[in-house]
């Protein structure tokens, strides 16, 4: 009986092998879709969208002590983590404050980006057009 057992799972093993290795075949003979454009058009449609959860982000992250996801919250608990000698904690919150302030400086400078992505989105027919107005 036990070497009736060791051959299915022999059996059961080299089936899965050959199915495991067919998907791997074909996955390498596919090939990734190559980008036809930039998507400027796709941009310019989606930039109000993208513009409004920045604009919320960045309320939220300049938010007082009271508002979830505030920088000042944050620092309000490395505060009090400090105060209570728990070091730890102390080290673990403030490298989220830490990224957390380089956050808003990211999302700042996205902003202004994003200004300038409308410009161009506006001079070129929201990306419809050729590509050959300003760059």
């Amino acid at each position: 009986m036990h070497a009736r057992r060791r051959h299915l799972f022999v059996g059961l093993a080299t089936a899965a092998l050959l199915a495991g290795g067919t998907t791997a075949a074909t996955a390498l003979t596919t090939p990734a879709p190559v980008p036809t454009d930039d998507g400027a058009q796709a941009l310019c449609k989606r930039l109000p969208k993208l513009d409004d959860r920045i604009d919320r982000a960045l309320t939220r992250l300049n938010g007082d002590v009271g508002a979830r996801g505030s920088v000042a919250r944050l620092q309000q608990r490395v505060d009090n983590a400090e105060a209570a000698g728990h070091k730890a904690v102390e080290t673990y919150l403030q490298d989220r404050l830490t990224f957390r302030k380089s956050l808003v400086t990211t999302l700042q400078q996205r902003q202004k980006d994003l200004a300038d992505v409308k410009t161009w989105c506006q001079d070129n027919d929201n990306g419809k057009g050729d590509g050959g107005g300003r760059s």
